[in-house]
């Protein structure tokens, strides 16, 4: 038997959750945000599974060549443009648009031989202060890239929010008004909302919306759960036990001894740790399902495995299911005992474990 370690990804899921999206914004393109071998879930599969998407937002040239390779015939946006001249003939091959938000890539483009000409997406800085050009620079810098002869008309606007994922904050209003300020009476198809803008700032959608993790049946925001926003997760990580054991009030479960039984007590040992991906720094009292039913982790998680608590579940078995986190424990939960957000522990899942589709035969 192989090792039981393995991720689901529910595509029917994905499927819905684009839709939800949809409904959202039924008036606007879609850019569904597949960077970061889509937060962790599969470049190719979920361009795939959101092949109803308008276009698909990477991070870089060698995820659009692997899309590309594979057949995807949508627009492809590299979100942070090209990081170097000889990237944009290959770029041109590829018919990919691309982000520009600083006046080297200006440069690049204008040194570009005759070809393809490129799609462009204008970066503005509203205020998150990251990628984008000052919003007084935006109409010259606009008129810029619609003359250049490497560029196919019309370049369209885009900006970032810094703090939609917190509903009322103050900054998310400024920045709408700063955007709008920077390409008042400029005619063109222009991008703001991300996941947390789609389902709290509707000001936001403008004619495309750019959602990433609310794909994956996650919640941007920290007071509200996936189910509540109506999205279904799509990453299940699962396990099982490989032992159950007895061990001795007072002794110390996994390594550094720093986890101690407050009683003898029925412990398990979980064939998944760190190097599949499970947050090294979640804390004991993580929540684990052993058989469905609620424990917690304990002690610190290892490279290969972990050790739950087995007194809820006092009939547990070596063999008995395990779900680290997915449909029936939110993902969101988990990174909140780890110290960490959502989007780290989905991208952290390593290939090891085996995929599964859950939605197969």
């Amino acid at each position: 038997m192989s090792r039981p370690a393995r991720v689901d990804y529910d595509l029917e899921a994905a499927k819905a959750n684009l839709q939800r999206v949809r409904g959202l914004a039924p008036r606007q393109k879609i850019m569904a945000i597949i960077k970061a071998d889509a937060y962790g879930h599969g470049l190719q599969r979920m361009a795939a599974a959101f092949s109803a998407a308008d276009a698909f937002g990477v991070a870089c040239l060698e995820e659009a060549q692997g899309l590309r390779d594979r057949g995807v015939k949508h627009p492809i946006v590299l979100l942070e443009g090209p990081f170097s001249p000889g990237e944009l003939r290959e770029m041109q091959r590829l018919a990919l648009d691309i982000v520009i938000h600083h006046d080297e890539q200006i440069a690049m483009l204008r040194d570009l031989p005759e070809g393809h000409r490129l799609g462009v997406w204008l970066k503005v800085d509203s205020g998150m202060h990251r990628l984008g050009f000052a919003p007084q620079r935006v109409r010259g810098v606009w008129e810029d890239l619609q003359r250049c002869g490497a560029v196919a008309p019309p370049v369209r606007l885009m900006t970032h929010l810094a703090c939609a994922h917190e509903r009322g904050h103050p900054s998310v209003p400024v920045q709408l008004a700063c955007f709008a300020q920077a390409c008042a009476d400029i005619r063109t198809e222009r991008c703001i909302a991300n996941s947390a803008a789609l389902l709290a700032w509707p000001a936001a959608y403008a004619d495309w919306v750019r959602p990433g993790i609310m794909l994956y049946g996650v919640s941007p925001f920290t007071d509200s759960s996936a189910a509540a926003e109506g999205l279904r997760p799509v990453m299940s990580l699962r396990s099982q036990l490989i032992a159950v054991k007895t061990v001795r009030a007072g002794e110390g479960v996994g390594y550094g001894g720093d986890w101690h039984c407050p009683e003898d007590m029925p412990i398990g040992i979980v064939a998944l740790g760190y190097g599949d991906g499970y947050p090294r720094h979640a804390r004991p009292g993580t929540p684990v399902l052993v058989n469905g039913k609620r424990t917690a982790l304990i002690g610190k998680a290892s490279m290969d495995m972990l050790s739950v608590d087995l007194r809820p579940v006092p009939a547990a078995a070596v063999g008995d299911p395990v779900l680290l986190w997915g449909a029936g424990l939110a993902v969101e939960e988990v990174a909140r005992w780890a110290d960490t957000i959502p989007y780290e522990i989905l991208c952290g899942v390593r290939g090891r474990p085996r995929f599964l589709d859950p939605n197969a035969g």
